[in-house]
């Protein structure tokens, strides 16, 4: 019942090189995360090949919310200006991407705005993605109090499903987001744009769904085509369209090995065959009188069309109403796209290490491996992501040996800190000093949930270089995107 992950060059030279791997968690301590700048970089220009495929212009924004990283930030700010951005979604974030390199015209400012995230974000000439009439009004109050000048937005919506201006009979389904102004009330938005047309500038409009559902992203899409139509109508000059993120991340290589897992997960439920979870967590079935209930609460972790192929795919289907693909729409409304991935950007940029602390039996005859490291360390399980680790040996093995079931449970004094709850298979049973590679982990894993309960460490960031025949290492914070006579800056 292996889950092996996906694993693609230069992650997998770097985990081929175990001594180095086992050098940093000795140097540095466990749990260990580490990244690789020049990876999102080459993400970044994969995303822009579709771009330029579809003859489209825009920018490709970093969600920065999924990753803390200045090594990946001060990477992606010394790409081309012109093509690659930053989605921020807090002052902080603001202040880290100003710090990182990046320039206010290459930021978008997202998310939930207090006084003082869209004060720096007017004072540095950032976008404003704006949910709501009254984010608009804050906004415009604090650039007349400041004297600031005229500040680029976009207004964000939803609730499409409410909206049947596609043609007769027409409903988009789409599932209900706290964000966004919905559709049917944009005349309210529309106006409060009109009212401050003398400090904000529209500059196009925006959605971003809660779905994997490549149908209903078209359907947005499309209709935020034909709402630039009654913006343009109203006097605004609107010219691009940010679709937001979502384009997901393959994590098991194997489509075989997650169809036989779920399936066996749902046979594990009913009874008919032995647990594949601690204590026979169901991550969301359970069984009703012999019958399965409920949804798997799981992220689809086999995904063959993900990241930028996703992006292709959606921009290829023909819109619902109109017939025309989505990128046929934008060229001949001479519109721009926005993006902006963050598990997506960062695929394959890192890893997370922790070392093997203790091995001792289970109650049903497995083992409980406790490592150098918490759940909100590695949270791919917080995120419904289920994948196994990688066994990085300390030695040698000193003879043959068979595939070992375990459980991986974490250093806090809880019951309920396991790193995963299923049951994980091993080449063999890893043993203390050993360490495990939780791999592809940049993006939501690596720090989302990171915290320092119980005084345990959080886990500390380096960024690694490949040069020559050999890896160079730096702390996260020392890396910069230039070069240095003796390499990496460290």
């Amino acid at each position: 019942m292996y889950l092996r992950p996906r694993v693609a060059p230069p992650l997998a030279s770097l985990l081929g090189d175990v001594p180095f791997l086992h050098s940093l968690v000795d140097a540095l301590g466990s749990p260990l995360n580490v990244l690789l700048p020049e990876a999102v970089a080459g993400n970044a220009e994969r995303f822009r090949a579709v771009y330029r495929r579809h003859r489209l212009a825009g920018r490709v924004y970093f969600a920065h919310k999924a990753n803390r990283s200045s090594a990946l930030v001060r990477r992606l700010a010394a790409c081309d200006p012109a093509a690659v951005g930053i989605d921020v979604a807090s002052l902080a974030e603001l202040r880290h991407a100003l710090g990182a390199g990046f320039t206010g015209d290459r930021i978008m400012a997202t998310g939930p705005k207090d006084r003082e995230f869209l004060w720096l974000a007017a004072r540095t000439g950032a976008t404003v993605n704006l949910d709501s009439p009254g984010e608009l009004e804050l906004l415009a109050g604090l650039v007349r109090e400041h004297g600031l000048g005229t500040v680029d937005v976009l207004a964000r919506l939803s609730g499409f499903e409410a909206d049947t201006a596609l043609g007769a009979g027409t409903r988009v389904l789409s599932r209900r987001s706290r964000f966004g102004t919905p559709v049917a009330e944009a005349d309210a938005l529309w106006d409060a744009l009109e009212r401050h047309a003398d400090v904000v500038r529209l500059t196009g409009l925006a959605y971003h769904l809660d779905t994997t559902g490549l149908e209903e992203k078209a359907r947005a899409l499309e209709r935020c085509v034909l709402l630039m139509d009654e913006c343009r109508a109203r006097g605004f000059a609107p010219r691009a369209v940010d679709i937001g993120g979502g384009f997901g991340v393959g994590y098991v290589e194997d489509a075989a090995e997650w169809e036989r897992w779920t399936t066996a997960l749902t046979e594990a439920v009913l009874g008919t065959r032995p647990p594949l979870t601690w204590r026979g967590h169901g991550y969301g079935l359970r069984n009703e009188g012999g019958t399965v209930r409920g949804s798997a609460a799981l992220y689809p972790a086999h995904r063959p069309v993900a990241g930028p192929g996703y992006l292709d795919e959606l921009l290829t289907r023909p819109a619902p109403a109109l017939g025309r693909s989505p990128a046929t729409l934008l060229l001949e409304h001479l519109h721009d796209l926005h993006i902006e991935p963050g598990r997506a950007l960062v695929d394959q940029c890192g890893l997370s290490l922790a070392r093997v602390l203790d091995v001792r039996p289970a109650e049903d005859g497995r083992h409980l491996v406790r490592l150098g490291m918490n759940a909100g360390d590695v949270s791919l399980e917080e995120h419904g992501v289920l994948v196994d680790p990688v066994l990085l040996p300390r030695a040698p093995a000193g003879g043959p040996e068979e595939p070992a079931g375990v459980y991986l449970v974490g250093n806090l004094c809880l019951e309920a800190d396991l790193i995963t709850r299923r049951l994980v298979f091993l080449p063999r049973l890893p043993r203390a000093g050993d360490a495990l590679a939780f791999v592809n982990t940049a993006g939501y894993a690596m720090d989302f949930h990171a915290h320092r309960a119980q005084r345990q460490p959080v886990a500390r960031t380096v960024a690694a270089v490949r040069e020559g025949g050999s890896w160079r290492w730096c702390l996260d914070e020392d890396y910069w995107p230039i070069s240095h006579p003796g390499g990496v800056s460290s």
